[in-house]
Parts: structure tokens; sequence; C-alpha cells
């Protein structure tokens, strides 16, 4: 038995959650936090045998694709204003795609 740990944006979360449902998988999620922008995220752990470790793998990859989006949080200094304040300048950022770790159970029960 083994155990995929996805950490996916939480704009991919539901949609990874129903589509592992849907293929059978057990998941549970937790609500994280971290990255670039320190958006949140979906930490999701699913348990399943080792021959079902690519399949899960693969759901995840065809409904997380990167994706590029347009954001301001960065602020850069406002170059050629007598102010000391800040312009909010448009930066590309890459979002989508999922960290994953798969490890072995040692040892499982379900009540």
């Amino acid at each position: 038995m083994k155990i995929i740990y996805a950490i996916v944006g939480s704009d991919d979360g539901n949609r990874v959650t129903d589509v592992l449902t849907d293929h059978h998988f057990s998941v549970t999620r937790l609500a994280t936090t971290g990255g670039f922008l320190k958006k949140g995220n979906s930490t999701l752990m699913i348990g399943t045998e080792e021959e079902q470790v690519d399949h899960a793998i693969e759901l995840i990859r065809d409904t997380c694709g990167k994706r590029q989006k347009i954001t301001c949080d960065i602020p850069a200094p406002n170059i050629g204003s007598i102010s000391a304040g800040y312009v909010m300048m448009p930066v590309s950022v890459e979002l989508g795609g999922a960290t994953i770790f798969v490890t072995d159970v040692e040892r499982f029960e379900k009540f």
C-alpha cells in the first residue's frame, strides 16, 4: 500500500478531489499555505495500492495543468515620481501543477 501526498493550489483542490473520487480513490483534503505568493494550497492524502499510483498521478496531472496568470502582488519602486510611494507592477506567475510525494504505508487500518 502507498500514500500519495499531492500539494495543489486551492483553486484546483475541489476539481482534483472530485476527479479522484469519481475514479474510486479515497482522498483526504487538508487546507495548507505556502509557495511563492503565500497563497492557499490543498494537500491531498490518497491511500492506494501500488498498482494504482501511476493512474492517480496521471489524473492529478490532467486536472492541475500549469497556466499563466498576471498579478500585481509584488510592489516595485515608483521610479520617476516625486513621492516615495509604490506602484504595483504586473507580473506573470505560473499557477497550477502539483508537488507529489509517494511513500510506503507500513500499516493500514480502517474502522
